[in-house]
């Protein structure tokens, strides 16, 4: 038998700025089914996790609130934390970024870099407001575009026209934080040689650590030369002072990654058998996994490995990349009641409803998920209710009604025995490769077998039969005792499922191994009702309850008067939220033809990067030659509700400017940009 291994796990950062949604659960659940199933298997596999708590919107936030910045976190990761243990996600520790052992840490490989000669410095020079006497980020600065002269657009790109820019060429610039006008001024700044890494980076990427897809991702990164990171921002800041540098603190994605460094310390000061260096040091044999979501791989494939490298750490032994969570087949809408909070859900269904749920649809790779409220229901109550809870409540009241609740020994139906121990590796080498889709598809195919024996075998007609209870007994035993199999393979995904059966089954918590064994002769303890159908009207109420958090989201947000926007659509006013809501992306024209029957319409053909997407838009005046768009970058608007049309399904908005007729120009961003690349 094969030593347990050493494992740790970790899932990216959530921010302290916010509530966690079924967006960001994905991740955690799909994590710790995981880790579950490693634990069930025997291994040493310990979760840490830990709130993202610095940068400038924490502090501004804070300052806004009245209240701290330690006190906004603290209330935050209180939030955070009950939502996933009510959620069943298990963390061995969650801690915070903001925290002695990450500033150590922090300052630690900071240092070691430092001294190896990773770090540079140079002059920057930004926008400073002098009245919050602060440099100024992009999305803190607002002016007038300099390409349209549209008022009020932010310090990187224009709102009305799609244009980008820098902040310094926006006319009458405004801080968006005090109103005052900013001014240049130039700031020593610190930065990370990534280009030092290049090589290392080039052979890691490729080491099978990534998904071939997030591999050839990185590689358009790498093959285009690596540029220095900026780690470094000016005072006031919330966040650790660069050692030796008064008044320059660590962005806050330089200690984040550190902060599962951090978390895994703070536990292993608290438990004296983890050996925070036999995990961390160069050579380690442990394993290291981290789980994240496509939008942060950068920073997670590329600064942080080599981060790691620079400071002669080890590296991850693999990054595991999931995608984006949609809902009934779009973007998550505040509108809809489709952005849905963990808490929202929480308070209306069982969270082991859309553990199973995530599980049945996420597989190994990059795909997006789509939560889609009809099919949940329907395949939560099928597969659930319908097959796996079904065989125990089928069985067990015949058992305690003719046994006194007692399983006989004997084996009724030794090929569905053999069946199920035979589909056991194939289900753990499924779990083990993140492919949880297939587990789940294996386990209900198994537990379709399993409902037609007892179907076939009728135990409630044999009952009513003189003579026939020793084959009744045998078929409910053997029934129970294939319910049990079913829960061991279900445990990562529902482990209150699992402890209600084992409550049931009268037995110790199960292990993977436990499926080699059977009950004989064995007391059951009475039936309980396991699990309850999902009733389509909670779901209902729960979309419902999440558009009424929109709606007290935008009272709050409303200004003093009547509460009416200024029909002057120019001069209404909408908070930074719904204006970074908009996903702004660099689009690849792969097809474009003009649409029988339109006078004004082409149908573009998009690739943003992950996917293809099918647009259309009213520019045909200005280009009579569709052909010639093809093969050109422009910028679309990604998260755009789709929009159902008699040609087709418009799924986005390409960005353009112009009077109109033959004066329409496709907007084009700068050279250098990549299919996919998000706009900022």
């Amino acid at each position: 038998m094969s030593e347990p291994r050493q494992i740790l796990v970790t899932s990216a950062l959530p921010y302290a700025n916010g509530s966690i949604h079924l967006g960001h659960m994905l991740e955690y659940i799909q994590t710790d089914m995981w880790v579950r199933f490693q634990k069930l298997r025997g291994n040493q596999c310990i979760y840490v996790c830990a709130d993202d708590a610095h940068g400038s919107a924490i502090m501004l936030r804070a300052e806004k609130e009245g209240i701290t910045p330690e006190q906004l976190i603290a209330n935050v990761q209180a939030e955070h934390s009950a939502d996933f243990a009510d959620f069943l996600v298990d963390f061995d520790n969650y801690h915070s970024t903001h925290s002695e052992e990450n500033r150590a840490l922090s300052s630690l490989i900071y240092t070691r870099l430092r001294d190896a000669g990773h770090i540079a410095t140079r002059s920057v020079t930004q926008y400073f407001d002098p009245e919050k006497g602060m440099f100024l980020a992009d999305r803190f600065i607002k002016g007038t575009c300099p390409k349209c002269a549209a008022e009020d657009q932010y310090g990187d790109n224009c709102e009305k026209c799609g244009a980008t820019y820098a902040p310094t060429e926006l006319k009458n610039p405004k801080s968006a934080i005090s109103g005052a006008t900013p001014v240049l001024r130039d700031s020593q700044h610190f930065f990370f040689k990534l280009p030092d890494f290049q090589a290392m980076l080039q052979q890691w990427t490729r080491s099978g650590t990534l998904q071939d897809a997030v591999a050839n991702k990185l590689a358009e990164w790498l093959d285009s030369g690596l540029q220095e990171w900026d780690i470094s921002r000016d005072a006031p800041y919330f966040g650790f002072e660069i050692p030796g540098e008064p008044g320059k603190y660590f962005y806050v994605w330089l200690d984040a990654p550190i902060g599962y460094m951090a978390s895994f310390k703070n536990l292993c000061d608290r438990r004296p058998e983890l050996d925070f260096d036999a995990f961390w040091n160069e050579g380690s044999k442990a394993e290291l996994y981290h789980f994240i979501g496509k939008d942060i791989v950068n920073f997670h494939a590329l600064f942080w490995p080599a981060m790691l490298e620079g400071a002669g750490l080890r590296k991850p032994t693999a990054v595991n990349v999931h995608g984006y969570l949609t809902v009934n087949g779009a973007k998550m809408s505040k509108s809809r009641g489709t952005f849905i909070k963990a808490r929202t859900y929480l308070d209306h269904l069982q969270p082991e409803y859309l553990r199973y749920y995530y599980a049945a649809k996420l597989g190994r790779g990059v795909d997006d998920l789509d939560l889609n409220l009809e099919d949940f229901v329907q395949k939560v109550n099928s597969d659930l209710v319908g097959k796996v809870v079904n065989i125990a409540s089928r069985c067990a009241g015949f058992i305690h009604k003719g046994n006194d609740g007692v399983m006989v020994a004997g084996d009724a139906a030794p090929e569905l025995t053999e069946a199920f121990l035979a589909a056991a590796p194939s289900i753990a080498e499924a779990y083990e490769a993140r492919d949880f889709g297939r587990a789940m598809r294996e386990i209900m195919a198994l537990a379709d077998r399993a409902n037609a024996w007892i179907a076939d075998k009728a135990p409630w007609s044999l009952a009513k039969q003189e003579g026939k209870q020793d084959e009744v007994q045998a078929i409910c035993a053997q029934g129970i005792n294939l319910f049990r199999q079913l829960v061991i393979f279900l445990k990562p995904v529902l482990p209150l499922l699992a402890a209600d059966a084992e409550a049931f089954l009268n037995i110790a918590p199960l292990t993977w191994d436990d499926h080699l064994s059977r009950l004989e002769n064995h007391q059951l303890n009475p039936f309980k009702a396991l699990m309850s159908r999902i009733e389509p009207a909670k779901v209902e109420a729960m979309v419902a309850a999440s558009k009424e958090d929109l709606l007290a989201a935008e009272a709050k947000a409303a200004p003093a008067g009547n509460g009416e926007l200024a029909k002057d659509p120019l001069s209404a006013e909408i908070e930074f939220d719904t204006f970074a809501a908009v996903d702004l992306r660099v689009a690849l024209i792969v097809k474009a033809e003009a649409v029988p029957g339109a006078d004004k319409l082409l149908q573009l053909t998009l690739d943003i990067g992950d996917e293809r997407r099918n647009v259309f838009s009213g520019i045909k005046s200005a280009y009579p030659d569709p052909s010639q768009l093809e093969g050109r970058l422009t910028m679309m608007v990604a998260n755009l509700k789709p929009r159902k049309m008699r040609f087709g399904v418009s799924e986005g908005m390409v960005m353009a400017a112009g009077p109109g007729g033959e004066e329409i120009y496709l907007l084009s961003p700068d050279s250098g940009a990549k299919p996919g690349q998000r706009i900022k």
